[in-house]
């Protein structure tokens, strides 16, 4: 077959070939629009996915927790309750409570640092609940705070940790407190919009995380304390969320103390939740 002729062809084909991809372009149905839970549930995968690349970030639910405790129970066990094994049964709910809640900053730094990156302003841009980048790095931050739980629960449990509320009072205790820390990890999301640097959100974090977590009754009953400090102890949202992890793991249902802490973390998202977005949208 001649040169020409296969010119001939090929030009007489092509606006069939053309014509076949477009009408097949617009006869495909579009994608549906993904739903508020799967966008947050995907920017919930990323955060683990940055954990996967970079390993690191899981000492501070790993090594950390494992420090607190050997470091507080055998330094103030016998000076406080006669010998580590009676103070840990005291002290590693309130420990449990403390070291959870000062990884809840890492969400405003993770949230800070992609803003320098320019990361978010893709995820503006795109056609997704608002909401989702948020929730989605607060869902990947639940999963640090339950392998925080483990660790610390494992180790405790070596060290002669005897919970009377069995498995069903641990489990109990640790979910009160990953919703707890959910809520108030839009504290530092709030902090992370407002910040300019990740070391002004770290400052800002241990300011106020050092007070709260040191005055409650992590460490000693309230009623050891002067009286004007146990007005603030008492009122604490963390001696709430302590007192209520403890007693459920000993056993009890601290009817009070669980209605203060989800209380409290219907405040923080009531009243953060809607700011941080107003920021986020602002930013």
């Amino acid at each position: 077959m001649s040169t020409a002729t296969q010119t001939t062809e090929s030009t007489e084909l092509a606006p069939v070939r053309t014509e076949s991809l477009a009408e097949l372009l617009v006869a495909r149905e579009r994608p549906p629009r993904p739903n508020a839970l799967q966008t947050s549930l995907t920017f919930g995968w990323r955060a683990m996915l940055k954990i996967k690349h970079v390993p690191e970030q899981l000492f501070d639910v790993t090594a950390f927790p494992i420090m607190m405790v050997l470091m507080y129970t055998y330094l103030f066990g016998g000076a406080l309750a006669g010998s580590p094994s009676e103070y840990i049964q005291y002290l590693l709910p309130g420990i449990l409570v403390m070291s959870v809640t000062m990884i809840t900053m890492y969400t405003g730094l993770a949230v800070n640092i992609d803003i320098e990156k320019g990361v978010f302003d893709r995820f503006r841009s795109l056609p997704i609940w608002r909401p989702s980048t948020m929730v989605g790095y607060l869902l990947g931050d639940a999963v640090r705070y339950t392998l925080a739980s483990i660790v610390m629960l494992t180790v405790g449990l070596i060290m002669g940790f005897r919970p009377d509320g069995g498995f069903s009072g641990v489990v109990a205790g640790v979910v009160l407190l990953i919703i707890f820390c959910f809520a108030f990890s839009w504290v530092w999301t709030m902090v992370g919009l407002l910040m300019r640097t990740e070391k002004g959100v770290m400052s800002v974090s241990m300011m106020v995380l050092f007070p709260l977590t040191f005055l409650s009754d992590i460490f000693v009953r309230p009623e050891t304390m002067p009286g004007w400090l146990q007005a603030f102890v008492n009122n604490n949202p963390i001696t709430h969320v302590s007192s209520a992890v403890r007693d459920l793991m000993a056993g009890s249902w601290p009817t009070e103390e669980i209605a203060w802490t989800l209380g409290w973390a219907a405040v923080f998202v009531a009243v953060l939740g809607p700011v941080t977005m107003r920021l986020y949208n602002r930013k």
